[in-house]
């Protein structure tokens, strides 16, 4: 059986009496492309600092391309590739200075990439690096990740700032360049973005891990119920994950056998208005407790919200 891209072992980090990651157990399928969601400060950056040997564990383990990130920090980082919210690279150098200064630190180097997404990107390589814009500049940190030849790529909210027509190239080629090679992302982006190109999901929340799975899988099995009627039930189970109601109104975030529990609600007396199949924004919400307003005059309309999450 292949080992997994990144797994972690009840993975715990603290700082002082504060619990910034609680006992995660990720599983990341090699070649996959992986999204992982979360509110702001839900515990994803400081996971992914654990997962490339900047921070140490609190308790519990993690392995990436099966090796263990405190003890192969050194082998992790040649053959994984990062780009983060917070880009730093030196203000003097061209990208094309910057690609001759990289490419002898990695030896699976592809001078290749580096020509193919530098016209792809439209990327001024022969303009010092603070001079190029906030988009540009993100362009270079994905274009040297790219040239490493990496067989991990993570990245952490790197398109942040960037305007929709930039975020939408950055994203088309890092999943163009994702199939192509076979490589591996582990990536936190927007919601909407995440949505577009990742094949599996983990939502984070206060530190834990509150859903894995395939984002099929995902989208297949959450269900809103609506229904109208007296002495409508309002307990949460295994399969009601949460009930809002407002005097005869209810809605039911469902998980797993919505039909079978629409068809009960019906035959208790209740009048089910509506099923509703959910995109990965409506049901990140309501894991999160985000939880919208029940309307009993406009139950059947589509769900809108707002959320800070990232």
């Amino acid at each position: 059986m292949t080992q997994p891209a990144i797994s972690t072992d009840f993975l715990t980090k603290n700082y002082g009496q504060v619990s910034a990651v609680r006992e995660l157990n990720l599983n990341v399928p090699r070649g996959a492309i992986y999204g992982f969601l979360g509110r702001n400060g839900a515990g994803k950056t400081t996971t992914i600092k654990m997962l490339l040997g900047l921070a140490r564990p609190t308790a519990g383990s993690a392995r990436v391309l099966g090796m263990n990130t405190e003890t192969d920090r050194i082998a992790i980082f040649q053959r994984t590739a990062f780009v983060s919210e917070k880009k730093t690279l030196y203000p003097l150098l061209t990208p094309n200075e910057l690609v001759r200064f990289s490419r002898g630190f990695y030896p699976t180097w592809d001078d290749a990439a580096v020509e193919k997404y530098s016209h792809l990107l439209e990327i001024p390589m022969t303009q010092r690096f603070d001079k190029l814009s906030n988009g540009n500049q993100t362009k270079v940190f994905l274009l040297l990740a790219l040239a490493q030849g990496a067989d991990l790529l993570i990245l952490d909210e790197p398109t942040t700032a960037l305007d929709p027509l930039t975020a939408d190239e950055f994203l088309r080629v890092l999943a163009a360049s994702a199939m192509e090679r076979g490589c591996t992302v582990f990536f936190s982006y927007q919601l909407e973005e995440v949505e577009r190109i990742a094949e599996y999901v983990g939502v984070m929340d206060r530190g834990k891990l509150m859903l894995e799975s395939r984002l099929d899988d995902i989208k297949s099995e959450f269900r809103l119920i609506i229904a109208v009627g007296n002495s409508l039930p309002r307990q949460t189970s295994p399969q009601v994950l949460s009930v809002r109601s407002e005097g005869n109104c209810c809605r039911y975030f469902v998980t797993q056998g919505a039909d079978g529990f629409a068809a009960e609600l019906t035959q208790n007396g209740a009048t089910v208005t509506q099923v509703v199949s959910l995109g990965l924004r409506e049901i990140f919400l309501q894991l999160v407790r985000k939880e919208l307003p029940c309307t009993s005059g406009n139950a059947g309309a589509t769900l809108v919200g707002s959320s800070s999450f990232s």
